[in-house]
């Protein structure tokens, strides 16, 4: 349920009342109790995310991490892209010769 702001154009009195969208808008001003109230538009709650299910690595199945390892040149290792990459590593470190 939402959050509506209302102003008595009577009085000036402005407050918050949490109404269910299908609920008719205020009419009486709590304070001065004159029917002038005025629903206010607002820029709204910002929306916030919170648990699971939010990112796009969610939704990933469980054969994602085999095709991705695929896709990686077959099988890497911890330790490729380092010198202690196991033979015919894509990833291993290649010595150029240079000092």
């Amino acid at each position: 349920m939402p959050t509506y702001d209302y102003l008595c154009s009577a009085c000036g009195h402005r407050f918050e009342e949490f109404q269910a969208m299908s609920a008719k808008p205020l009419r009486k001003c709590p304070e001065c109790q004159k029917a002038a109230l005025e629903r206010l538009i607002g820029a709204g709650a910002g929306v916030i995310f919170k648990g699971s299910g939010f990112y796009q690595t969610d939704y990933r199945g469980s054969g994602y991490a085999s095709d991705a390892k695929k896709d990686a040149g077959g099988g890497c290792t911890p330790t490729c892209g380092t010198d202690a990459a196991p033979a015919g590593c894509k990833m291993a470190k290649k010595d150029d010769g240079k000092a």
